[in-house]
């Protein structure tokens, strides 16, 4: 019987005892792939469901996270979508493939990794194919295990719903994961970007990555700032990662008829602003839930397409789990990742 190592915990809580431990690895059958992983990608969910379980009826010990990079090892006799060697990384929502999402309004989905199924802190996998997407051919796997949740939902904000084109203006909020693959995409597209932030060093990073405009929100009313900019115009794009009463801020910010993309949950879950921008503009203001395989997929031919290099502030060992979410709490430029 082969074991494999991975990152667990019996609880959930501010003091999750997070530890090493080992479990089998099932036998290859049918549909299944096993994988060895290469590299993780922190996101900011993963402090949440550690934290308080986030409502999901988590299956202890669970292992958490949710983002990973690897090679195939061995592929089961009814696989066709990969073969061992084949690099890949996987999937945040495996059984939304395409189109709408499942689910129904009394009971919305959530089933993704590292919540609902267990998470990719492991060292191999055993899962259907469909769980995984290959990854791309020019970044390697720290890079590429960044894509399925932060880049996807950039993407899926910018490009699948929001229909970016060359000219738009987009407002990106802080220097995260998803607000860099933000900034990232929108510029291959031909946007114009306006990225706000608390850090001036921060924004200087950011201008190197490409963002055309500056804003500081430390230095007075940051929309005033934008409407300055733009002649009050406002933004087309919106990516509201903030969360909570924040949401009121994106409403003044957006241009008329333009789409504000609700994202983060950073102070709270409870979304709120004022009725009459929102009446008056009539903007889009969608939730975006990360995305489907198939705009993974888009993403990935996208990234070989344009040289995009996702933002890594730091690579961890295996082994400083601990110190990598340490690093995730203090607000990275850009993402955090786990290297096997």
């Amino acid at each position: 019987m082969q074991m494999t190592r991975q990152w667990q915990t019996e609880t959930i809580g501010p003091c999750a005892d997070l530890k090493i431990g080992e479990a089998r690895i099932p036998e290859v059958s049918g549909t299944m792939v096993r994988v060895r992983t290469q590299a993780v990608s922190l996101n900011f969910r993963d402090r949440l469901v550690l934290e308080s379980g986030m409502g999901l009826p988590l299956k202890f010990p669970f292992v958490p996270a949710s983002d990973m990079a690897g090679v195939v090892e061995a592929v089961g006799p009814d696989v066709t979508r990969f073969k061992p060697g084949d690099r890949v990384i996987s999937t945040f929502s495996p059984d939304w493939i395409e189109g709408r999402g499942p689910g129904t309004a009394r009971t919305p989905h959530y089933r993704t990794r590292g919540g609902f199924y267990p998470g990719v802190l492991s060292e191999h996998t055993v899962l259907s194919e469909q769980w995984f997407t290959r990854a791309p051919d020019t970044l390697d796997a720290a890079e590429a295990s960044t894509l399925p949740c932060a880049g996807l939902t950039a993407w899926f904000a910018l490009i699948e719903c929001g229909r970016l084109k060359a000219g738009d203006k987009v407002l990106v909020q802080g220097t995260g994961g998803v607000a860099l693959f933000g900034l990232q995409i929108a510029k291959a597209h031909g946007a114009e970007v306006f990225i706000t932030s608390g850090s001036a060093e921060k924004l200087e990073r950011a201008s190197a990555l490409g963002a055309d405009h500056l804003i500081n929100r430390r230095d007075g009313d940051w929309v005033e700032r934008l409407y300055h900019l733009t002649g009050d115009y406002g933004a087309d794009h919106v990516l509201e990662i903030v969360g909570g009463p924040h949401l009121g801020q994106a409403l003044k910010a957006v241009a008329v008829n333009g789409r504000i993309s609700v994202i983060g949950v950073f102070e709270g879950f409870d979304v709120s602003g004022p009725a009459a921008p929102f009446l008056l503009k009539a903007p889009i203001v969608q939730g975006i839930s990360v995305g489907h395989r198939r705009a993974l997929e888009d993403l990935v031919r996208a990234v070989d397409r344009t040289g995009l290099k996702p933002v890594i502030d730091k690579r961890y060992a295996f082994e400083e789990l601990p110190q990598a979410l340490d690093h995730l709490y203090r607000g990275p430029f850009g993402k955090v990742v786990i290297e096997f």
